[in-house]
């Protein structure tokens, strides 16, 4: 006969159970919400290997609980609620407390503005800002936001999301500079070339002779969910060069991300 402590022991390494309509109704949000197009039912239940019917009812509660919408062709869509129930969870997550030593670095090291950035839509929101100490320097108010394929934090956010975010951006990518990337084709090469050196890099594409990099802070899962960047005017570019900010931002944010994923 077992005893009581040896029962807890069971318990304790006992595999949770799952369950099956909850399981099934999350797959679904997560279907509509990466899914650039509304989804009718028979296209969603083929998509995740359920019956119409049962694809319908998590559908309907779903739409019950402000998670989905149903739109005039029958059709459905993700709806901001669960963007809402991301941006509490990023609050909760206190990202300006846990960036800090991290943004005070870059500003010692490198002495230019060093901004972090959360994505909103197809933008980034600067939520905090280390201003630059030098005579010239590039600006943007904590607040301030900028289009999300522009600058080195957006374009580094956008890389690490680019499977959910590329149908999104495309006909959006508005130009502000001579160098704005305006076509997927030039998009497509620079999200890959992001993803290779391991930081984004705006070479002048939101305002004129304004530099600046940026990396991803990602949650465990991949999913980035801010970004850190440093800032600067083009005449005060280090001799150590780009690769040097690069790899300094790189490095701080992959410290955040590490902090992320204990917290």
């Amino acid at each position: 006969m077992a005893t009581r402590a040896e029962d807890d022991t069971i318990t304790e390494t006992k595999e949770p159970k799952v369950d099956s309509t909850l399981s099934k109704g999350l797959f679904i949000l997560e279907t509509l919400a990466s899914s650039p197009s509304s989804m009718g039912v028979t296209e969603l239940s083929k998509a995740l290997d359920l019956t119409k019917s049962n694809t319908f009812r998590l559908l309907q509660s779903l739409t019950v609980l402000g998670y989905v919408r149903q739109s005039p062709d029958k059709t459905y869509a993700a709806t901001l609620k669960t963007w809402q129930v991301g941006r509490i969870l990023l609050d909760n997550l206190n990202l300006r407390e846990l960036a800090a030593p991290e943004m005070k670095y870059l500003s010692s090291e490198t002495g230019e503005a060093i901004y972090l950035a959360v994505p909103e839509d197809l933008s980034v929101i600067y939520i905090d800002k280390r201003e630059s100490s030098k005579p010239i320097r590039s600006w943007n108010p904590v607040g301030g936001s900028a289009p999300i394929h522009c600058v080195g934090t957006g374009k580094a956010i956008l890389a690490q999301n680019y499977d959910a975010l590329r149908a999104q951006v495309s006909g959006r990518l508005t130009r502000h500079t001579d160098l704005t990337i305006t076509n997927l084709t030039d998009l497509d090469a620079d999200v890959d070339e992001t993803r290779r050196q391991g930081y984004a890099y705006d070479k002048g594409e939101f305002r004129d002779r304004i530099l600046s990099v940026g990396a991803a802070i990602s949650l465990p899962n991949g999913q980035a969910i801010a970004a850190l960047g440093i800032s600067l005017p083009n005449i005060n570019m280090p001799d150590k060069g780009i690769d040097w900010l690069g790899s300094l931002v790189a490095h701080a944010a992959a410290s955040v991300s590490g902090k992320v994923a204990k917290t």
